[in-house]
C-alpha cells in the first residue's frame, strides 16, 4: 500500500487504525516536490506533496481528504466536480471531529464553509473549486448553464449522506451517541472509530468499534453515497436496509413469513412491541408486565406505556419525556416484576414465577390483553421468567378470548440462535442488539416477529401515528399497517448495524464447542482474580437456566458483576462504592491519569491505560444500609471469542491468556485509583480517545 518514499511522521498517521482501514491497499506516495498537499492521480494513487509535511492533526486531514477524494472519483468519473465537493465536505467534518479546534486553525480557508450545516452558495462554490481543482485529475469543462448553480441544487440533496462513518454513526439515535469534541467519545465513553490500545470488556453496555466493524460500516457508507451520485440513492439505501434484515434474519434462524424491524436502540424495541400488542385481534386495552425495569434501559419503563423516554426521538423529532405518543392507547397498565429484594439479593426463581403468573392471571380475568416480557438476560445476567411458568401464564383460560403476546428482551444477546428460533416457534416475539455482546456500535436494535405478530401488519389497522417520529416505513416488514410511516432512511442505525453484522460474521465463524470452551476458560479465570482481590467484591454468578444443548455457550454467566471498596471505609465488613463515587471510578478507569499519580507510586506505569468496563449498576448493599451502590462489569463478548483485526496471528490460547492479564492489569489501576482518590477528585480527570502523548505501540494492552 505504502511507497517507501513516506516518512516517518506520515507513516504514523498512517498507524492510525481508522486511517489504516480507510486506506486499505489504494497506493500511496510523497512527492516533497509537489507544492500541493496531495493530488489524485488518474490511476487513483494518491501522491502527497510538501504541505502535507507538518502538524500530525494537518497531515491526518490531508490524508484524510485525499483518501475520501480518490475512491469517489473511482465511483463517478461522470461526476468529479461533484466528487470533489463530496469529498471536501467529508474532509471538513472530518477536522473538527479529529482535532476539536476552532475555524481560525483550519487548514484551509474553505474548509468552515464546508463543515457548515448548510450547502454553501454557488458563488462560494465557485470560488472553493479554485483550492480542490488542482487535487484531482482535470475536470472538463462544462457549457451551458452554470455549473455550480446546478452542483448546489445536487449538494444539497447529497448533503445529509455526506461525512465520515465516525460523524454519520452518531446521527439517529438520541444525545448519547452524540461525540463530546472534548474528549473523542460519546455518554457511553466509547468511539465510532477504532481504539484498540484500550482494554475493553464493556460489552454489557456499549463498547468502542474494532477496525472489523469500522470497515464495514464503511463500507456500507461508500455504497450509499456510490448509490447518490449514481443518481439510486434511495434505491442504495433500500438494498442495505433489505439487506442488513436478512442478514438477521439469516443469524438467528428466520423463516419465511416471519419478519425483522430495525430500531435504534431495545427501547426502541420495547415501543415498537407495544405497538403491535395494540394490533392484536382482540382489540383489548393492554396490560405490559415488565420483569425487572431497573435491570434493563432506564427509558423502558416510559415506552412501555406508550410514552415519549427521552426529550428527542432518533429521527431527531423533538418531544417530551413522560407525554403519551401520539395513538397509543392511553389505557395500557405497566405491571413491574422485580428481580431482586430491598437489599439487592436475587429474589428466588420460583417466588419471580408464581407472581408473574398470578398477574397475567388476574389481568386476563379483567378482560386485557396482556404483553409479558421474559428478560433473557438482564444487566446483570439474569433470567425470568421461567419457561414453565411462561407456558402455564400463556395456557387458555375461559372466557378471556386471545392468549398474551410474549416479548423476550434478548437485546444482550447473549444466547444462541436456535434459542432464538425456539421463542420464535412459540409464536413470541424477541428484542435483540447487535452492540452488546457482539460488540456493534450502541444504538442498533431490531425486534423478531413470529408469523402470527407478522400478520398484524397485513390487517386492516395502522400502528401508532406517534411512531412516525420514531421510524422510517423500510425499517419494517411490508404491510399496510405501517404505510402510513414515512419515507426515508436512518442512515446512523444502516451504518452501525453493518459494523456489528461485521462482528456477529466473524463471530458465527467459530464452532460452537469453540466459544464454549474459550468462554468457560476466561470466565473462570476473571471470577478467580477478582475474588482474590480484597479491594472487590464479586456478586455470586448467576448460570442462566437452559436446556440442556451440545456445546451451548449460553449457559455460562458471561457478566462478571462486582463492587468495589470505598477507600475511606474502615476495615470492618465491606462498604462498597456508592453509586455517584462508583460511576467517578468507571470513567477514571477509561481517563489517562498521567501526571496525577506521584512518580514513587509502584503501579504508576498503569495511569496512562484506558480500561473501558460496563457501566456502574445501581443496587442495594447490605453494607451500604438506605443507599445505593455501583456494581461494575467485565463482560465476556463476541470480539473475545472471535479476536479482532489487531489480533492478527496471535495464537488464540496465549490470546486468551493476554485477556485474562488485561483484566488483572484492571484490578491494578482500580487499586491505584482507590490510593489517589482524594487527589483525583481534587483534579476531576475526564476521559479522552487516545491517552495523552499517544504512542499506539508503547501502550497496547500487553
Amino acid at each position: 500500500m505504502f511507497a517507501h518514499t513516506l516518512t516517518q511522521e506520515l507513516l504514523r498517521v498512517l498507524e492510525r487504525p481508522d486511517l489504516r482501514v480507510i486506506a486499505g491497499e489504494r497506493q500511496i506516495a510523497l512527492d516533497p516536490a509537489l507544492e500541493l498537499p496531495f493530488r489524485v492521480q488518474p490511476t487513483g494513487a494518491i501522491v502527497l506533496g510538501l504541505p502535507a509535511q507538518g502538524q500530525q492533526e494537518e497531515t491526518a486531514f490531508f490524508l484524510r481528504h485525499a483518501l475520501e477524494l480518490a475512491p469517489l472519483l473511482d465511483i463517478a468519473p461522470h461526476r468529479a466536480l461533484c466528487a470533489a465537493f463530496c469529498a471536501a465536505r467529508t474532509a471538513a467534518l472530518f477536522w473538527y471531529l479529529d482535532t476539536g479546534r476552532s475555524d481560525a486553525d483550519a487548514p484551509a480557508a474553505w474548509v468552515p464553509q464546508m463543515a457548515q450545516a448548510q450547502v454553501p452558495p454557488p458563488s462560494a462554490l465557485r470560488q472553493i473549486w479554485q483550492a480542490l481543482a488542482p487535487l484531482q485529475p482535470d475536470v472538463p469543462r462544462q457549457s451551458g448553464t452554470d455549473p455550480f448553480a446546478a452542483l448546489h441544487d445536487a449538494l444539497r440533496d447529497l448533503w445529509p449522506i455526506l461525512g465520515p462513518t465516525e460523524s454519520l454513526m452518531a446521527t439517529g439515535g438520541d444525545a448519547r451517541l452524540a461525540v463530546d469534541p472534548a474528549t473523542g467519545l460519546n455518554h457511553y465513553g466509547c468511539s465510532h472509530r477504532p481504539r484498540p490500545w484500550a482494554i475493553t470488556f464493556a460489552s454489557s453496555t456499549a463498547s468502542s468499534l474494532s477496525e472489523r466493524g469500522f470497515a464495514g460500516a464503511e463500507t456500507a457508507r461508500l455504497s450509499l453515497l456510490a448509490g447518490a451520485l449514481h443518481g439510486r440513492g434511495d434505491a442504495a439505501a433500500c438494498a442495505l436496509d433489505t439487506d442488513i434484515q436478512a442478514h438477521i434474519a439469516a443469524h438467528f434462524g428466520l423463516v419465511a413469513g416471519e419478519g425483522v424491524v430495525l430500531a435504534p436502540s431495545g427501547t426502541d424495541c420495547e415501543l415498537y412491541a407495544l405497538a403491535l400488542a395494540s394490533l392484536a385481534p382482540s382489540g383489548r386495552p393492554v396490560s405490559n408486565i415488565v420483569l425487572a425495569p431497573e435491570e434493563t434501559g432506564s427509558g423502558v419503563p416510559l415506552a412501555a406505556m406508550g410514552c415519549h423516554f427521552a426529550n428527542d426521538t432518533a429521527l431527531g423529532h423533538g418531544v417530551t419525556r413522560g407525554a403519551p405518543i401520539a395513538g397509543f392507547p392511553t389505557d395500557t397498565l405497566v405491571v413491574n416484576v422485580p428481580m431482586r429484594d430491598a437489599e439487592g439479593h436475587v429474589r428466588p426463581v420460583a417466588e419471580v414465577d408464581a407472581e408473574t403468573c398470578r398477574l397475567t392471571h388476574d389481568m386476563r380475568a379483567a378482560g386485557r390483553h396482556v404483553l409479558l416480557h421474559r428478560l433473557d438476560l438482564s444487566k446483570t445476567g439474569l433470567l425470568a421468567p421461567g419457561l414453565p411458568a411462561l407456558e402455564r401464564a400463556c395456557a387458555p383460560m375461559d372466557g378471556t378470548g386471545d392468549g398474551p403476546d410474549v416479548v423476550v428482551d434478548a437485546c444482550q444477546a447473549r444466547l444462541d440462535p436456535l434459542r432464538v428460533r425456539d421463542y420464535l416457534d412459540r409464536g413470541w416475539m424477541v428484542m435483540v442488539t447487535g452492540s452488546k455482546f457482539f460488540t456493534g456500535p450502541p444504538f442498533c436494535g431490531a425486534l423478531l416477529l413470529p408469523t402470527g405478530v407478522r400478520r398484524r401488519l397485513d390487517g386492516p389497522r395502522s400502528v401508532p401515528v406517534g411512531l412516525k417520529d420514531y421510524s422510517y416505513r423500510h425499517a419494517w416488514p411490508r404491510g399496510g399497517a405501517v404505510a402510513g410511516l414515512p419515507a426515508g432512511h436512518n442512515i446512523g442505525l444502516i451504518l452501525r448495524w453493518c459494523a456489528a453484522l461485521a462482528e456477529m460474521a466473524a463471530f458465527s465463524r467459530i464452532p460452537r464447542v469453540t466459544v464454549h470452551d474459550r468462554l468457560r476458560d476466561f470466565l473462570s479465570a476473571v471470577s478467580a482474580r477478582i475474588m482474590a482481590e480484597p479491594a472487590l467484591e464479586l456478586l455470586p454468578p448467576v448460570r442462566p437456566d437452559r436446556t440442556p444443548m451440545e456445546g451451548a455457550w449460553d449457559t455460562l454467566p458471561t457478566i462478571m458483576c462486582f463492587f468495589v471498596r470505598a477507600p475511606d471505609s474502615d476495615g470492618e465488613g465491606f462498604h462498597p462504592l456508592v453509586l455517584p463515587d462508583a460511576r467517578r471510578l468507571y470513567a477514571w478507569l477509561n481517563t489517562d491519569l498521567s501526571g496525577l499519580i506521584p512518580p514513587d507510586d509502584p503501579d504508576v506505569a498503569l495511569a496512562c491505560l484506558l480500561c473501558h468496563v460496563g457501566q456502574p449498576v445501581p443496587l442495594a448493599h447490605p453494607g451500604l444500609p438506605g443507599m445505593v451502590a455501583g456494581a461494575l462489569r467485565i463482560s465476556a463478548g463476541a470480539r473475545l471469542v472471535a479476536g479482532e483485526p489487531s489480533h492478527d496471528g496471535m495464537d488464540p490460547t496465549e490470546r486468551l491468556r493476554r485477556e485474562v492479564r488485561n483484566v488483572g492489569r484492571i484490578v491494578d489501576k482500580i487499586n491505584l485509583i482507590l490510593r489517589h482518590w482524594s487527589r483525583l477528585s481534587m483534579a476531576a480527570p475526564v476521559q479522552t480517545y487516545l491517552p495523552h502523548g499517544w504512542q499506539a505501540r508503547a501502550i497496547l494492552p500487553a
